[in-house]
C-alpha cells in the first residue's frame, strides 16, 4: 500500500476509534492532517475571541517545514497508536 491510501485509510479509522481522542490529540491530528494536506500555515492568526481557532492554527504552525510525505507518514502512525 503506498503512502496516501495509507493516510486515506488511516483517516477513515481515526472516525471509528471506541474512544475520542483527547483535546491535546485532536490538534495534533489536524496539525498532521493540514500539514500533510495544505504544506506549511498561511493566513494570519484567529483574533483572542476565536480559542478553538486559535490553538488550531498554533498546532498548525508547529509543523512548519515539515514535509507533506513526513506528515502523512507521522498521521499514519499516530492513528495506530490511538487504535492500539
Amino acid at each position: 500500500m503506498d503512502l496516501s491510501a495509507k493516510f486515506e485509510d488511516a483517516q477513515a479509522r481515526v472516525k471509528q476509534l471506541s474512544k475520542a481522542p483527547s483535546t491535546d490529540d485532536l490538534l495534533e491530528l489536524y496539525a498532521l492532517y493540514k500539514q500533510a494536506t495544505a504544506g506549511d500555515v498561511s493566513g494570519s492568526r484567529p483574533g483572542m475571541l476565536d480559542m478553538k481557532g486559535r490553538a488550531k492554527y498554533d498546532a498548525w504552525t508547529k509543523k512548519k517545514g515539515v514535509s507533506k510525505d513526513d506528515a502523512m507518514t507521522k498521521y499514519v502512525a499516530f492513528v495506530d497508536r490511538l487504535g492500539a
